[in-house]
């Protein structure tokens, strides 16, 4: 098992929008396509204007599978669209990890 975990820091004073666009009309095509996240957060101590998502797959093959097929979908890529255009974002990091002999995942 493999879990792609997105760190996504907004300009100041944009989370709650970015979220609120997220929440409409990306999370229920990432749901169709990637099934429940492990987590969904914000953080509360420490860097401010951050969401960190946790996703897990089988494996590197069933992530691009996945996504592959979520990037493909044209309600992703306006999404994606509309996201960009809205200019909440400032960064965004992408880790992909894998688990250890003795991770309870």
């Amino acid at each position: 098992m493999i879990v792609d975990i997105r760190t996504y820091t907004t300009l100041p004073g944009k989370l709650n929008a970015w979220l609120a666009l997220y929440e409409a009309e990306g999370y229920p095509i990432q749901l169709k396509y990637l099934g429940e996240p492990v987590g969904y957060f914000m953080s509360e101590v420490g860097v401010q204007n951050q969401v960190v998502h946790i996703w897990k797959y089988d494996s590197m093959a069933d992530r691009e599978k996945k996504r592959g097929a979520m990037q493909a979908d044209p309600a992703w890529q306006a999404y994606l669209k509309k996201s960009a255009e809205a200019g909440y974002m400032q960064h965004q990091e992408n880790k992909v990890m894998k688990s250890t002999s003795f991770s309870p995942l």
